[in-house]
């Protein structure tokens, strides 16, 4: 094992080693102090704690007030959906009979028995220690504060309110936070209908019910088995919008209720049970906790390869085991918290397993660093950000020791199998303490006309602050002391300033934000400027104290609410915004320009710092950096500049080739059953990465996730989806009632030949009949002809007109449409459909784009001769597919047409479901987030910034990542290009004044040509916005002559179709 003391220069990412000379000053040594700020006042504590929660000596008297973070909102199931429940769970779980529809889900009885628990341990805590400690519980709704912008107010808060010596304080706070159920949670996963109710049975299989009734009893979690989607009363057959994909609604659910641990063990064990009833395997080995995610390497990629190879599923325990306290009392473990249990078809593949994990084992290097975080800050991390930290390590391969709830440790301990992943494990979960605040407030001259707060009043006051802020504070001799997020400090202040004792009194405060070291000169300004500018500005003093190796204070600190409101409001603004992103290091060169020319320009028109890491400066070639895609580009800007990183990301991605640009990730659901034939299948996947340059993610066994993640350049990704769900099959069955002469053209050669054949081929659907079978309906004997179509996913968009095409012989010879079972339904397109068929069919129309006369893919729109829509045809289970399959179809047709449907899908794509082309999750980090794990799936983070730095719609503009083949021609669709166009041929180019930015329209909207107007005006013009001046667009390009120059009428008509060519392989 190697510790590591201070390696700080070497392992950085790349762009941590910024110099003064690279425009911005980002980095100063740590120890040396800057003359010119003020020297703290008195000699600091140990680092760790300055900033303590209860800054009270021992002795003293305190009033700490915190919100206990029940889960209050977690809604039950649906009483009607509800097959099985494990004893009393039913109870718990739905709301009492005679409750009014709209009872919110605070008010279910598990939520209010959690309440009642707390209030009851909090009384017997005041009660047995004797008048010393008085802690009370309050809840209520919080209001929302005047200015600041907060996620929706719904869910009910509970605040425990705790008076006394400060030591018994803190140790009461833990004590309440590990005894509640606070992590209370819903694990969800589906279950084939078989396995439960066997054909030929009656009833549900009483072997299986009792085993969760057991696994109920022993976890104390609460287990729930749902009727299937599809037999629930409110299923829709098929929504406008809504997919087609039944293969999943035919599964009973299973959904396990309980805190972090009990819900995982429970969780855990039912899945083994599965794999059981499938006749597999089970077994057991144990390993180092510690070195469960170091062996198993980034994104899991290690255990994927071992599980492919032996055909075996290895569940990992969790991650965090001792972090929160047993909140389920009596719960028993039903594994050792560091046993990895593995199944598979025969024990000789559990073997194989086992020996592979030991010899991962025997081969990996283990770094160890230990490091100082805010006291105060570890709880808030481990309670708000414990996901990040799981995708951080994730993503890192790296293992993290985290302190217990409430231990007030500050030192976490990080491992990894090299120094480079350690330091960024590091670095991320430093970014993430950043995110929160912490403040006092000292009244140093009560007003004497005013009344002081009495005890009680203080107890009533406290809860009060902390339910409508969210923040954590302590009280003490007229003292506030405010931890939490960002935003909940901000409001716990306003809400202070409010309090009449406090309005007139004089007082001091002091506001703590952190940061890393490496943005000290970024916020300081050159000579401290920007931080002398906001001293004299606001009237605040603002001090930068050191704290340890990665992270420092800024101090703000004023004798006003308002002034330092202001200050720390204008210091926010000076703080860095940034995003980073995947550009491949060949483009780097050409992106950078003669001695750096062309990105010197770029960072001067936006006023943003950009830096360029290849694989070298990220740990040499050859790492596994190059095959998981890392952000190598980082654009960093103060926050009052970010609507710029946009645009600049924008005028990079110009230079990049269509086949690189703009990674982004689709998520595809196939049942996570069927992964286990997919991972065996690992070298056709390879395969399919290399030649779509895309990267295929398993959710581990563990998570029983049935959601694959395909990420890559955004032009690729839909293709490598297509050919993904080619491994991937799907039947559907349907069946009608009978007559001699239908049953005989089904035996038919005519049947066999032109119908089987044609679904084949057209289609690439395949029909098998079944035997008939009997029923009966009203009293008489009915038969019913049964046929299986047979398909892959990626075809699955065909699947309502192959039925279509298959009855309709049927229907010929008297069969009625409507006595089919398993015929796809029309898509609901609309609530008003029933009453305004005229509406309903003029929606459908605006949807596409207008087609001007001598549009070159009218023939392709009405080739069918029957002039349906485009939604017709793309009516299907699985969104992006359905494009994919459709053009198959038609290039196996041979309509090639020089512009392609795909030039009228990019018009559409948001309508038809192109969700995969939208760039959604690049561009919007956290602005302390440097690094290449994107954090921000849950967007909250981002309603909760109010510095609006993400707010114009990247999510519907997709970048214009033309190059010198294929230039500009789609420019007029994304209005973040800056100089238009910004492809490689346009780098000499000179930059027409006035001309400078084009005009931002959100969203999908093309501009209307006027072909006239625009011949008069010829086409020197458009230099700028207007894309129709890329000579001949989409024929130059798919005909691959691009010498024709042309601006008549035609050239604006091709160029109101999106793309300006079909979309090939990679070189």
């Amino acid at each position: 094992m190697h510790k590591i003391s201070n390696f700080t220069g070497q392992a950085r990412h790349g762009w941590e080693k910024m110099t003064p000379s690279m425009g911005f000053g980002m980095s100063r040594p740590h120890g040396q102090q800057d003359l010119s700020i003020a020297p703290p006042a008195a000699k600091r504590n140990m680092a760790g704690a300055s900033m303590s929660p209860n800054p009270a000596v021992p002795g003293h008297v305190i009033n700490l007030s915190f919100n206990v973070p029940f889960h209050s909102n977690l809604p039950g199931p649906d009483g009607e959906d509800v097959i099985y429940s494990s004893p009393n769970a039913y109870q718990k779980w739905t709301h009492p009979e005679g409750a009014a529809e709209d009872t919110p889900n605070h008010a279910l009885p598990v939520h209010t028995r959690n309440v009642e628990n707390l209030r009851a341990l909090c009384k017997q805590i005041s009660d047995t220690s004797g008048e010393t400690i008085q802690a009370t519980v309050t809840s209520s709704k919080p209001k929302p504060v005047p200015g600041m912008q907060r996620g929706p107010l719904t869910a009910l808060v509970t605040n425990v309110c705790i008076s006394g010596d400060s030591e018994m304080v803190t140790k009461m706070r833990a004590r309440i936070l590990n005894e509640t159920p606070i992590t209370l949670r819903c694990e969800a996963f589906d279950i084939e209908r078989e396995i439960v109710f066997p054909r030929g049975q009656d009833g549900a299989r009483e072997d299986i019910l009792k085993h969760m009734d057991d696994i109920a009893d022993l976890t104390k979690a609460d287990i729930f088995l749902l009727e299937a989607k599809a037999r629930r009363k409110d299923s829709d057959s098929a929504s406008f919008s809504g997919t087609l994909d039944k293969s999943m609604d035919h599964k009973l659910r299973i959904q396990v209720y309980g805190d972090m641990e009990s819900s995982e063990n429970a969780k855990s064990r039912l899945l083994i049970m599965i794999d059981k009833l499938l006749q597999r395997q089970v077994d057991s080995i144990r390993l180092e906790l510690t070195l469960h995610n170091l062996i198993s390497g980034r994104h899991r990629r290690n255990i994927k390869l071992i599980e492919s190879a032996t055909g075996t599923a290895i569940y990992f325990p969790p991650l965090f085991p001792t972090v929160f306290g047993n909140g389920s009392s009596g719960a028993v473990r039903l594994r050792e918290r560091d046993e990895i249990i593995i199944t598979g078809e025969s024990m000789d593949h559990i073997l194989q397993a086992k020996q592979r994990l030991h010899d991962l084992v025997m081969s990996t290097k283990n770094f160890v660093k230990d490091v100082q975080i805010t006291m105060s800050k570890v709880d808030y991390i481990l309670l708000e950000r414990l996901d990040k930290i799981r995708k951080i390590i994730e993503a890192n391969g790296s293992h993290v020791l985290l302190p217990p709830l409430g231990n007030h440790s500050g030192v976490l301990r990080v491992q990894a199998t090299d120094i480079l992943n350690v330091e960024r494990t590091v670095r991320e979960i430093m970014g993430l303490a950043g995110q929160f605040y912490s403040a006092s407030w000292w009244v140093t001259h009560p007003d004497p006309s005013q009344r002081q707060p009495t005890p009680s009043d203080i107890r009533a006051m406290l809860p009060d602050i902390c339910i409508n802020s969210g923040a954590e504070i302590t009280f003490e001799k007229l003292n506030f002391h405010i931890n939490g997020s960002d935003d909940a400090v901000k409001a716990a202040m306003s809400i202070i300033n409010t309090l009449p004792f406090v309005k007139k009194a004089q007082s001091t405060l002091r506001v703590k934000v952190e940061l890393a070291n490496e943005h000290k000169e970024f916020v300081s300004g050159k000579k401290n400027g920007k931080i002398n500018k906001i001293m004299s500005q606001s009237n605040v003093q603002i001090v930068f104290d050191g704290f340890n190796e990665y992270n420092f204070y800024i101090d703000v600190r004023g004798a006003q609410y308002e002034a330092t409101k202001n200050g720390l409001d204008l210091v926010e603004l000076e703080m860095p915004a940034s995003i980073s992103f995947h550009v491949p290091d060949q483009y780097h060169k050409r992106i950078i320009g003669i001695g750096g020319q062309h990105i010197q320009r770029i960072m001067k028109k936006y006023s943003v710092f950009v830096k360029f890491s290849n694989a070298m400066d990220r740990g040499g070639i050859g790492k596994d950096d190059d095959d998981i895609k890392v952000d190598n580009v980082i654009c960093r800007t103060p926050a009052r500049n970010a609507d710029n990183l946009e645009l600049v990301k924008q005028e990079i991605m110009d230079m990049v080739e269509k086949v690189d640009a703009e990674f982004v990730s689709e998520h595809i659901p196939v049942d996570r059953l069927y992964h286990r034939e997919l991972i065996a299948r690992m070298p056709e996947i390879e395969e399919l990465e290399k030649k779509w340059n895309c990267k295929i993610t398993f959710p581990g066994a563990e998570q029983a996730s049935d959601i694959i993640t395909v990420s890559g350049p955004e032009y690729q990704v839909p293709q490598a989806v297509d050919e993904f769900l080619g491994m991937v099959p799907e039947t559907h069955e349907i069946e009608f009632p009978t007559s001699d002469e239908l049953h005989n053209f089904v035996m038919s050669d005519e049947f066999r030949n032109d119908i089987v054949q044609k679904l084949r081929d057209q289609y690439v659907v395949e029909v098998a009949v079944n035997e008939p079978r009997y029923e009966k309906q009203d009293s008489e004997q009915v038969t019913l002809e049964r046929m299986k179509l047979s398909y892959t996913r990626n075809n699955a968009g065909g699947l309502k007109d192959a039925i279509d095409f298959l009855l309709l012989p049927f229907i010929s010879r008297g069969l009625d449409s409507n006595a089919v079972k398993g015929a796809i339904p029309r898509p609901k397109s609309d609530s008003f459909e029933d009453n305004m068929p005229f509406f309903e069919s003029k929606l459908l129309q605006r949807a596409e784009p207008a087609l001007s006369s001598e549009s070159p893919t009218r023939g392709s729109f009405v080739e069918d001769g029957n002039g349906r829509s485009i939604f017709d045809k793309l009516r299907k289970p699985g969104s992006m597919t359905s494009f994919s399959s459709f053009l198959e179809r038609r290039r196996k047709n041979g309509s090639n047409s020089p512009n392609s449907l795909f030039m009228h899908a990019s018009n559409n794509a948001s309508k038809a479901s192109l969700a995969s082309m939208e760039s959604r999750d690049s561009g919007y980090r956290n602005p302390w987030n440097d690094s290449g794990v994107d954090l921000e799936h849950d967007s909250s983070i981002h309603s909760n910034h109010g510095n609006g730095w993400g707010s114009f719609g990247a999510s519907a503009s997709r970048p214009n990542t033309s190059s010198n083949s294929l230039s500009g021609a789609f420019e007029t669709k994304f209005p973040f290009g800056a100089n238009g166009n910004a492809s490689t041929s346009s780098l000499n180019t000179p930059m027409i004044p006035g001309l400078g930015m084009v005009n931002g329209n959100g969203g999908d909207i093309t501009p209307k040509y006027d072909a006239q107007a625009r011949n008069a005006d010829g086409a020197g013009k458009a230099v700028n916005g207007d894309a129709s001046s890329s000579n001949t667009l989409s024929k130059a390009a798919s005909n691959a002559s691009a010498s024709t120059v042309s601006s008549t009428a035609t050239t604006a008509a091709n160029a109101t179709s999106g793309y300006p060519a079909p979309i090939g392989p990679p070189h």
